[in-house]
């Protein structure tokens, strides 16, 4: 019996993302209310969304994790990912552009392109997802389709183009035209700049249109959507429209363009299995629910999948469909599709299943750049504290937990203080625990400061015998870490060797004062085991040793996180600006005067930046804005030196070091 795909060909896979507060949720609750897939209208502000249904999200009115939903539109059926907004939960963003075959990007008709607008655009190029352009919130005082258009090409695409024309805008605004309804244009003579935009990037896409459009002959309007269509799916143009969620208007032309501008996913159901888990939940009955895009081949009810990350196997015990806080029990997930499946009871977020053939890599966005120390309020709380953070760094490995057991301490990485007072609000709702967190502290980062060698003779206590000898030299900035081996199979076996690679980079998570170390390559250019005395794990335990007596020789040098930044001020606030940026070592490039504004562009250290949005406010009197992206590390003044407590015994004592191991081993 073979079982096909629901509309397999027909299928969309459409992520909807923005820069927060520009209509994301209200602009899906619309898509599912006019689909007919909900028969009320959800609100955010009264907090009834169907994709917001998570407690804090409800109560603050944000997007704190992607959820997915499912409706269909014109017999297509839509798999619609709502992702969050807010900078702090980018890494939920950063999974879910994984699996997305197309996107909407959704940007305010009032305050156009924000940070998060130009950080998701820049990953969704590099991706090359085909992208359509929502332009909302056209009724709001202040709305600017003309502007708004102007800026998008500027900031993002000199291809975006629109397909519609707006109807008047702020309290006037009535709706769109399709630039295509050549009647519709005639009758609106304002429209016709619109519709020359439309076709002159429709002529760039085709030659025999393009000299129709040179001699002035009639344009085929089937060409232009043809050409529009085919432009917009390979990633060379993206459409644009108008609307107004919250008022429904504008909704139904923007399905319409998911269905006509992006791609159908491809994929065989009779290839063999691969695919990506890029959300993880926890049911208390059902246990882990692994939400999964599927490239190929097709999964039921009771397979056994093995995990190609873990390996592991797992055996599927449910494939169930998800809209919302309901779900309906399907059995089967084909090529192409998404759906929950449960009983992936080993399974992580990110973990590939099956073949690692088909699946895309991921692209980073989420760089946690902030510590803190979590506090709770009872003794008895500890193991209880633990085990609920240990569940939610399945959800969001970002968190890095860090327990230092002994110190009875924990420590996780957050992006920012709106995730600390989500993750506060989680931990009371779903856990019944009351924490707070310490105050925030920068992550640092070392790298070696000289070139050098690091050697261990690990001979005793016996049995044992592990002998390796590192060469350590400092590397490109943002280069991580390269690992090389130049030993031969003869004087330490392939199995051995292996072992080595991968303890390298666990031994590089702590450096001398304790943080990581990058920006260097590693090479063994020497390794021994002995015939009869060599424990498999002798390397374990030898590898950190060697590693960490290589930075102890070459020492380490103080990395710290930079921003960079783009600020609007007031002109007249813009000395007093300047000022404050050399103070906190900052670097900026030539002012810009723009319609009595100043802009600034330039680098500053996370640092000594961590009050200062809120500071800005202050000294602009509301009127500043800030956009920061992350600019990647660079080497401390010299005056800066910040070392983290360590994890476990320093392999640098390691007499000590070896006792601990081998004890742990044994236990």
């Amino acid at each position: 019996m073979t079982i096909k795909a629901e509309h397999a060909g027909m299928l969309r896979n459409v992520g909807i993302f923005a820069h927060v507060d520009a209509g994301k949720t209200t602009t899906t609750e619309q898509m599912l209310y006019q689909s007919g897939h909900i028969r009320a209208l959800g609100s955010v502000d009264a907090g009834t969304a169907q994709t917001d249904w998570m407690d804090v999200e409800r109560e603050r009115g944000i997007s704190v994790r992607a959820a997915v939903t499912r409706f269909a539109w014109k017999d297509t059926p839509i798999n619609l990912v709502d992702t969050p907004g807010h900078v702090d939960f980018l890494s939920e963003v950063e999974r879910s552009l994984r699996v997305m075959d197309g996107a909407v990007l959704i940007v305010s008709a009032v305050e156009g392109v924000q940070a998060q607008t130009e950080i998701i655009w820049q990953a969704l190029r590099e991706l090359g997802i085909p992208t359509l352009i929502y332009v909302n919130k056209m009724d709001r005082i202040g709305a600017d389709a003309a502007r708004v258009l102007a800026e998008l090409r500027r900031l993002l695409s000199p291809g975006i183009v629109p397909v519609a024309a707006p109807i008047g805008a702020e309290a006037e605004f009535a709706g769109t035209i399709d630039l295509l309804d050549l009647q519709a244009v005639a009758a609106n003579p304002w429209a016709d700049s619109y519709r020359q935009e439309a076709l002159e990037a429709a002529a760039e896409q085709d030659e025999a249109l393009l000299e129709a459009y040179l001699e002035g002959r009639p344009l085929d309007n089937g060409r232009i959507a043809e050409a529009l269509a085919a432009g917009a799916r390979g990633s060379s143009l993206f459409p644009a429209l108008f609307g107004a969620s919250n008022r429904g208007i504008g909704v139904r032309e923007l399905m319409d363009a998911v269905v006509t501008y992006l791609p159908a996913p491809s994929g065989s159901e009779s290839a063999p299995v691969a695919g990506v888990i890029f959300k993880m939940e926890r049911d208390p009955v059902m246990g882990k629910i692994a939400y999964v895009r599927l490239y190929e081949g097709i999964i039921r009810n009771r397979d056994i999948l093995h995990n190609h990350s873990r390996d592991a196997q797992d055996k599927v015990t449910q494939i169930r469909r998800v809209h919302g806080q309901k779900s309906e029990d399907i059995g089967v997930l084909a090529a192409g599709d998404i759906a929950a499946v449960y009983g992936l009871s080993r399974a992580r977020i990110g973990d590939v299943l099956g073949s690692p053939e088909g699946v895309p890599g991921e692209k980073r966005l989420a760089v946690p750049l902030l510590t803190v120390q979590v506090q709770w309020a009872s003794e008895a709380d500890y193991p209880a504290v633990v085990a609920a953070f240990q569940e939610l760094a399945d959800e969001d490995p970002l968190l890095d937990l860090q327990w230092l057991q002994d110190e009875r301490e924990l420590h996780l990485k957050v992006m920012g203080p709106i995730q600390m007072e989500v993750l506060t609000s989680i931990l009371l709702s779903r856990f019944k625990l009351a924490v707070s967190f310490g105050a925030p502290s920068v992550i640092y980062k070392e790298t070696p400061a000289s070139a050098g060698e690091g050697f261990v003779a690990y001979l005793a206590p016996k049995p044992c015998w592990a002998i390796l000898r590192f060469v350590i030299e400092p590397g490109e900035r943002g280069s991580g870490l390269v690992y090389k081996s130049l030993e031969r199979n003869e004087r330490l076996l392939e199995s051995y060797q292996n072992e080595v690679a991968r303890r390298v980079p666990e031994a590089l998570q702590q450096g001398l004062r304790g943080w990581e170390v990058t920006d260097l390559s590693v090479t063994l250019a020497e390794g021994e085991h002995h015939v009869w005395h060599t424990h498999p794990l002798d390397f374990v335990i030898a590898t950190p040793m060697g590693i960490m007596n290589g930075l102890a020789n070459v020492g380490t040098k103080l990395l710290e996180p930079m921003l960079r930044f783009r600020m609007s001020v007031p002109e007249e606030f813009g000395g007093k600006i300047m000022n404050e940026l050399v103070v906190l070592r900052g670097e900026f490039e030539a002012p810009v005067l723009r319609q009595e504004r100043m802009e600034l562009e330039g680098l500053l250290p996370v640092a000594t930046t961590l009050d200062f949005p809120a500071r800005l406010g202050a000294m602009t009197k509301g009127r500043g804005t800030l956009t920061t992206f992350f600019a990647g590390y660079r080497e401390c003044p010299p005056d800066v030196d910040v070392s983290r407590q360590r994890r476990g015994v320093n392999p640098l004592d390691q007499a000590k070091y070896i006792l601990a191991v081998r004890n742990a081993m044994s236990g």
